[in-house]
């Protein structure tokens, strides 16, 4: 059958992204074919149209979405025909009204969830839970009261990742680009919020832990911030760089990590800590029961017709956006 999708045959900005029709055919074994009912707008979908990240091109984008199983393959046996499902990571195909994939990143929706909010939390509510569980510096697991800075806290993982950490007990310090975005931040459960606009980062960082600076800093930015993310941190803190929001981190001195106090970097993701589906169903389960508990709380996302895909990712990396957006077939 043909379905609508949005593919590139080249890269560069939201105008190489073109609605076409394309076949999609019936699962093979470990697959399933699934029916979009919203699909995830993530920065990694940015880096996969302007070639920092490549494809094999054509391509079609979206590495996250939610709907309906229309057809199962041989061997699947965690999801069934009309259940409701979601999923994030994979090879990309999203950004189309239905797809056949890999069954090892779908899970089931709770029935308490929304097809618009699973679409536009699973990815990142699984990054925040293996971020926060999973990467560890040489502090070991954070414990209630550590601080930590997170950078550009009023996107849609930031915005998570400010519930969980209140939940956790950490002092999250956020930074976010505008007034506005910082109370986002502090409603949604930062401790403190950095205006970077108008405030010295790592100054404010300093002052609010007593000289001492942070443990962690959570940094999708890349290149704008990896030298204030460095000055964040205690002797022998970390590092988390896990996206390139602004472009790549320059090449690392490591020269400079020894005057700056020993410390450590990562670069992480989430191919790589739910790379299996047992990993998928921990860190998505772990993501389900915090906002069963109410201790995270998905807004609604911001809406686009699939049509308008090309739009989307501009806002998005215009920054005009806060929180999660999908795109609706």
């Amino acid at each position: 059958m043909k379905v609508r999708a949005i593919q590139l045959d080249r890269v560069g900005g939201p105008e190489v992204l073109q609605v076409v029709e394309v076949e999609v055919g019936e699962p093979t074994a470990g697959e399933v074919r699934i029916r979009h009912a919203a699909i995830g707008i993530n920065y990694i979908d940015t880096y996969h149209r302007s070639g920092l990240y490549p494809l094999p091109l054509p391509a079609v984008l979206g590495a996250e979405g939610a709907g309906t199983i229309e057809a199962v393959g041989a061997g699947v046996t965690h999801v069934a025909v009309g259940d409701r499902v979601a999923y994030a990571g994979g090879k990309p195909g999203a950004y189309a009204e239905a797809r056949v994939m890999d069954a090892t990143q779908v899970v089931r929706l709770p029935d308490s969830i929304d097809v618009a909010r699973g679409a536009g939390m699973l990815l990142k509510g699984m990054t925040v839970a293996y971020l926060f569980t999973k990467v560890r510096g040489s502090f070991g697991p954070l414990v209630a009261g550590d601080p930590v800075v997170w950078h550009a806290a009023a996107g849609g993982v930031g915005l998570i990742a400010c519930q969980w950490a209140r939940a956790l007990g950490l002092k999250l310090i956020a930074t976010a680009s505008s007034p506005e975005k910082c109370a986002l931040a502090l409603r949604h459960g930062a401790t403190h919020a950095i205006d970077y606009s108008h405030e010295d980062v790592a100054a404010r960082v300093r002052s609010l832990t007593g000289g001492e600076g942070v443990k962690v800093v959570y940094d999708s930015v890349g290149k704008d911030t990896w030298e204030r993310s460095l000055d964040c941190l205690r002797p022998c803190g970390l590092v988390v760089s896990f996206g390139n929001a602004s472009g790549p981190v320059p090449p690392v001195d490591l020269a400079q990590l020894v005057k700056k106090g020993s410390l450590y970097v990562t670069r992480p993701s989430l191919g790589t800590y739910a790379a299996t589906h047992a990993q998928v169903e921990e860190l998505s389960h772990a993501l389900f029961a915090r906002v069963a508990a109410g201790d995270v709380v998905i807004d609604p996302p911001r809406r686009y017709p699939l049509a308008d895909a090309a739009r989307a990712p501009a806002d998005l990396e215009s920054r005009k956006t806060t929180g999660a957006s999908v795109l609706v077939p």
